[in-house]
Formats: structure tokens, sequence, C-alpha cells
């Protein structure tokens, strides 16, 4: 019956580490999408700046803001 019980008990264990790794493993997962997430949209917004800043400075240079 001790055998048993010790055998249940390391099952137990075992099936809680398991557990425990699943959830490292899927926390990890998701701060790496959100840091992703994150760098796509400041290289998005700095394109969007480039893309709006650049003709508007061309256009003041070549005379078209006097």
């Amino acid at each position: 019956m001790a055998k048993q019980q010790k055998s249940v008990a390391k099952q137990k264990s075992e099936r809680i580490k398991a557990a425990q790794e699943r959830e490292a493993r899927a926390k990890e997962q998701r701060e790496r999408a959100a840091r992703t997430k994150r760098i796509f949209t400041v290289v998005i917004c700095v394109i969007l700046v480039l893309a709006l800043g650049i003709p508007t400075m061309a256009l003041m240079v070549m005379g078209g803001g006097s």
C-alpha cells in the first residue's frame, strides 16, 4: 500500500512539474509575441514619419515653402 502511495505521489509531482514547465513556455511565448509586436509598431511609425517628412522637407528645400 505504501509503495502504491509513493508511486501515485511521484506521478502527481511529475504532472505538476510538467504543468509548470508548460506554463513557463507559454509565458515566454506570450512575452516574445508582445516584444515582436512592439518592435513592429515602432518600425511602422518610423517608416510613416520618414514617408511624410522627406517629401515635406524636399518641397521646402526646392522653394515650395517660400
